[in-house]
Order: C-alpha cells, then sequence, then structure tokens
C-alpha cells in the first residue's frame, strides 16, 4: 500500500525501512468518493493528502461568483492549503473537491511535527516538496501573464496529458482563465491543423 508514496518521497532523499515506517504509521488511508468537497472556504485545512488515485481541484470562488480552479492533483501529487491554514493556521480561502472517487495517504499538521521529530530527514524531503510546488506556481503564474490563451492550453495538455478525459471542459477553461466557449473555439483550431 505504501509503495506509491515511498517512490514519490524518496526522489529526492533516501530513507532507511525505520524511517518509512515511522512514516507510515503516522499516514492514513482513505477513500473519497466523487464530488466530495473535503475543504471549503473559512474552514482550517488540517491535512495534507497524497493522491493514491483519482482527481481533485483546488479552487476559490471570486468575487463574481465564478470557481477559478488554481490546481488539479492527479496520481502522486500532494494536495492542502499549505498558505492560510497548515502555516498560518487562518480559515482557507480554498475549496478542494474530488472529481472522480479517489484514495489518499493523509497526515495531520499535528502528524507532520511528530513525523519531523522522529525522523527528521522528513523535513528536508518535504521542503524540496514546498520548493518545487513554488517553482510549479511561479511558473503558473508567468503563464497566465504571459502566454497566449492557445499557448497556455497546449502547455496544459502537454503536462496534464489526461485531464481532457478525466474532467469537464469548463474545469479546463477555469484554469486556464478563459470561457469555457473560447476553450472550445481554440481546439477546434487546433484540430483543424
Amino acid at each position: 500500500m505504501y509503495d506509491q508514496i515511498d517512490a514519490a518521497i524518496s526522489r529526492y532523499v533516501s530513507f532507511t525501512a525505520a524511517e518509512l515506517e515511522i512514516f507510515h504509521s503516522l499516514l492514513e488511508y482513505k477513500k473519497v468518493p466523487r464530488k466530495t468537497v473535503m475543504l471549503r472556504e473559512g474552514e482550517k485545512c488540517d491535512f495534507e493528502a497524497f493522491v493514491v488515485s483519482g482527481c481533485i481541484r483546488k479552487y476559490y470562488i471570486d468575487a463574481n461568483g465564478f470557481e477559478v480552479i488554481l490546481q488539479f492533483a492527479l496520481e502522486d501529487a500532494w494536495v492542502s492549503d499549505v498558505s492560510f491554514s497548515i502555516f498560518e493556521t487562518k480559515p482557507s480561502q480554498l475549496y478542494i473537491e474530488t472529481l472522480e472517487d479517489c484514495e489518499f495517504l493523509m497526515f495531520t499538521s499535528e502528524a507532520k511535527e511528530a513525523l519531523f521529530a522522529k525522523a527528521p530527514k522528513f523535513e528536508r524531503a518535504f521542503r524540496i516538496l514546498l520548493m518545487r510546488n513554488m517553482a510549479v506556481t511561479q511558473n503558473r503564474l508567468f503563464n497566465t501573464i504571459a502566454k497566449t490563451a492557445t499557448e497556455k492550453y497546449l502547455e496544459f495538455i502537454a503536462q496534464y496529458p489526461t485531464i481532457p478525459q478525466r474532467v469537464a471542459q469548463h474545469h479546463i477553461a477555469s484554469y486556464l482563465g478563459i470561457s469555457a466557449e473560447f476553450l472550445s473555439k481554440i481546439r477546434t483550431r487546433l484540430a483543424r491543423k
């Protein structure tokens, strides 16, 4: 059950069997049905979840009432609201919702602190994960500002080739910051080429 998460976390730091056993003891396995909102705006997020299987979206609702998707999390990704809830202990501004039936390995911030105390090398691994997440976020911000809608769509498809088969087109449009109608025009134009 832990092979997938062990491979993901060991990409950055090597762990002993004893260290991995400590890690496993603090994880909670959870099956979550499709269309479950795991976090709502105003709630405190006290979990970090590794996606074993499924697809999740992280989004907020803007001043006009539109959903703006910030992240799709697929297999081998992590999902949480680290910016406000985990580190700042403030209510979340985000929603986290399953788009498919999902399986997770999860832990609380308290369990994570216990992990760092018992197996300090994990602190380095999670710091590297956080830095990689920051790099992805910075790249996404750059693309949002500097690239055309077509360029954003092509890069999105290269990064997430299975997403169009897994989520509704309006979710992809929301992630790209364009309307579903405009996305449809882009896809039609690209199909003609």
